[in-house]
């Protein structure tokens, strides 16, 4: 039996919201222990052209990206909700072992189970290199302060 992980399906608009905002301040920590809980045991992923299922590959898959995804910040934006199935778009920056400054933008579809787990997630993603003056995400490394303006209020 697993944890629940509230807000747990079916989402309103504002459960919605609040589960994006726990996603990307969990991603933000840049911890794939702490992110993982946030997954079924056996949850499914594509990411870019990879595919794998489990926490361990999880754990495994977000420790490879954080090694090479430097001063990594994240904002995620909710698109639509139904049900037990949300889907954001987001975008974060990270720089390079070279300092070369990229802007990943990204779609994700997810599905929860009924404890607020998620159990499957789709995640197409684009990297656009920018010069480091083009930088938005500018906030302390961690989570993004609650003042900080999101993607449609930064124009993205």
């Amino acid at each position: 039996m697993s944890t629940a992980r509230p807000p747990v399906p079916p989402f309103s608009l504002e459960t919605a919201i609040q589960k994006v905002r726990l996603a990307e301040d969990a991603w933000n920590t840049r911890d794939p222990e702490r992110v993982a809980l946030a997954y079924t045991e056996d949850s499914r992923w594509r990411n870019r052209s990879e595919f794998f299922a489990g926490r361990r590959a999880i754990v495994e898959f977000l420790g490879r990206k954080w090694a090479k995804e430097h001063e990594y910040r994240l904002i995620k934006e909710l698109w639509a909700f139904h049900g037990d199935r949300i889907s954001v778009r987001f975008q974060y920056e990270w720089r390079d072992d070279a300092g070369n400054w990229f802007r990943a933008h990204g779609n994700e579809q997810w599905e929860f189970d009924s404890n607020g787990l998620m159990r499957r997630r789709e995640a197409s993603i684009n990297d656009v290199p920018i010069p480091e003056a083009d930088r938005k995400f500018t906030w302390p490394l961690g989570p993004r302060p609650a003042d900080f303006p999101g993607l449609t209020e930064l124009g993205l």
